[in-house]
């Protein structure tokens, strides 16, 4: 029988501030702890599994003997986006951070970005996706100009109307973007942010795309993919790697189709590993501050995971993680620098508490480990 590893990250699940989270910005933070207050939270099997028995949890109560392997893990990578929590859990920490622009793009790059576009650039300055979209979104059906905006983390956004900029047309201009932003402009992601509606009523839609650096070093899809095995991407994952080192890319934009497609792949044979990232509680939840969405949403999600833990195989693992925090109750929109969740699951994995460990690369010793001891 082949082994598989199933690796779920919830983005943006983080338990608890790092010892340097003030230096970001990020003091107090604790997704876990805010959103274990709201009146939705409920979840039973991730409680079985353990992850009130990991270290530094302070809110509900540990069980007395927790089915999985479970650890905190913190942050070796210098930031606390999207891109570097997932290179890191892949094996590759970024001992520099990435480029980010509290005051907008420099000039130069808004002029290559123009000139190679031909349209103009509406806002050049951090904001809200919500926010931008509803202040400059009338103007930009009246010019056809772009909305470009960033945020605390490393990303160049480019909020269009559908019916202005189609979003295959936008998804050009992204790749224009991603072009340009190379060295020492180096973003991390560069993503297109389609929307629709009428002024007062714009809401975003889900043809959101991310066009990431390529990875600058070695990562475990890439060994695990020379190996031989399967390295299957379900939601974001093949566009964080810009598809290094997958071999097969599975459409998702939502949690549920996350999920859906994850129970599908199941039931599937394959070896090697299926790496999953469930977006809509960052996205949907974290940066719009709604804590009971988030809560809800992880009610959603213990649900489906009670359905899928057996339909495992003997020989299959499941990790459940995440690559940085978004907590929904605190006054900023961004990103949290925060310790995340490692649970390990399978019928052949011992129960052990870690307490905390060094990098989220722990994610990817334990991945190579269980399904090749020569390959990290």
């Amino acid at each position: 029988m082949s082994k598989r590893v199933f690796l779920i990250v919830l983005d943006s699940f983080g338990i608890g501030e790092m010892p340097d989270a003030e230096n970001y910005g990020d003091k107090g933070s604790d997704t876990l702890g805010s959103v274990f207050k709201s009146p939705e939270f409920n979840m039973p099997n991730m409680k079985k599994l353990g992850l009130f028995n990991i270290e530094g949890v302070s809110c509900g109560k540990p069980v007395e003997n927790p089915l999985s392997a479970v650890a905190r893990m913190s942050e070796l990578s210098k930031g606390k986006d999207t891109t570097v929590g997932h290179w890191e859990l892949a094996g590759l920490v970024s001992q520099y951070p990435m480029p980010t622009y509290p005051d907008g793009f420099p000039e130069e790059i808004i002029q290559k970005f123009s000139e190679a576009t031909g349209r103009r650039v509406l806002c050049n300055k951090p904001y809200s996706g919500t926010v931008v979209i509803e202040e400059y979104g009338k103007r930009h059906m009246e010019s056809g100009d772009l909305i470009v905006y960033t945020s605390a983390d490393s990303v160049f956004q480019i909020a269009a109307h559908e019916e202005i900029v189609p979003p295959e047309k936008l998804y050009e201009y992204c790749k224009i973007a991603r072009n340009i932003l190379q060295g020492e402009h180096g973003v991390g992601r560069v993503i297109a942010r389609p929307f629709v509606g009428e002024p007062g009523y714009f809401t975003r839609t889900t043809n959101r795309k991310d066009f990431s650096l390529e990875p600058t070093g070695e990562t475990m899809l890439d060994r695990l993919s020379a190996k031989g095995m399967d390295v299957i991407a379900v939601g974001k994952i093949h566009d964080i790697f810009a598809g290094r080192g997958i071999t097969e890319k599975v459409y998702s934009k939502t949690n549920k189709e996350g999920m859906d497609r994850t129970m599908e792949l199941v039931k599937k044979d394959f070896k090697g590993l299926c790496f999953v990232n469930l977006v809509e509680f960052d996205s949907m939840y974290g940066h719009r501050n709604d804590v009971d969405g988030y809560a809800k949403a992880l009610w959603e999600f213990d649900v489906w995971l009670g359905d899928f833990l057996p339909e495992l195989k003997e020989e299959d693992m499941l990790i459940i993680a995440a690559d940085h925090g978004c907590d929904p109750a605190t006054e900023s929109t961004d990103h949290s620098r925060e310790y995340v969740p490692f649970i390990a699951y399978g019928k052949n994995i011992k129960p052990v508490n870690y307490g905390t460990v060094k990098g989220f690369n722990f994610v990817a010793e334990k991945v190579c480990d269980y399904l090749d001891k020569q390959t990290y």
